[in-house]
């Protein structure tokens, strides 16, 4: 009995399974969400990204505060912003385009009664 030299590897059954892999990982990526508050964001030509460890204050379209997800009224907002330490701690702030703008500026007129110096306001892009 003769055999043949072992000299090709067949690739198919290699590629079907890694298709198969990736039409099952992308049937599994639509299906995750983004949980939180909805809120619209308005739109900004510059780009940074955000430190992870940011307090975050967000007002969403119907005026309402909410303090790292937690709704809060201006003057418990007010009493939060008042333990945190100005020089250290990073503010971001999201508002909902909806929003008004009077409830922006009293976010950040507390803020800069408080001597905060780092302020970010969250956009998305273009």
């Amino acid at each position: 009995m003769r055999r043949e030299k072992f000299d090709k590897i067949n690739i198919v059954p290699f590629i079907d399974i890694v298709l198969v892999l990736l039409v099952i990982v992308l049937a599994t990526a639509s299906f995750i969400e983004k949980t939180g508050i909805d809120i619209d964001l308005p739109t900004a030509s510059s780009k940074s990204k955000v430190d992870p460890k940011n307090i975050a204050i967000v007002i969403d379209a119907k005026g309402s505060y909410f303090y790292d997800d937690k709704p809060l009224t201006l003057d418990e907002l007010r009493e939060n912003i008042t333990s945190l330490d100005p020089t250290k701690d990073n503010i971001t702030v999201t508002t909902d385009k909806a929003s008004s703008f009077e409830s922006f500026v009293a976010i950040i007129d507390i803020l800069k009664a408080k001597n905060f110096e780092k302020i970010s306001i969250l956009t998305k892009r273009d």
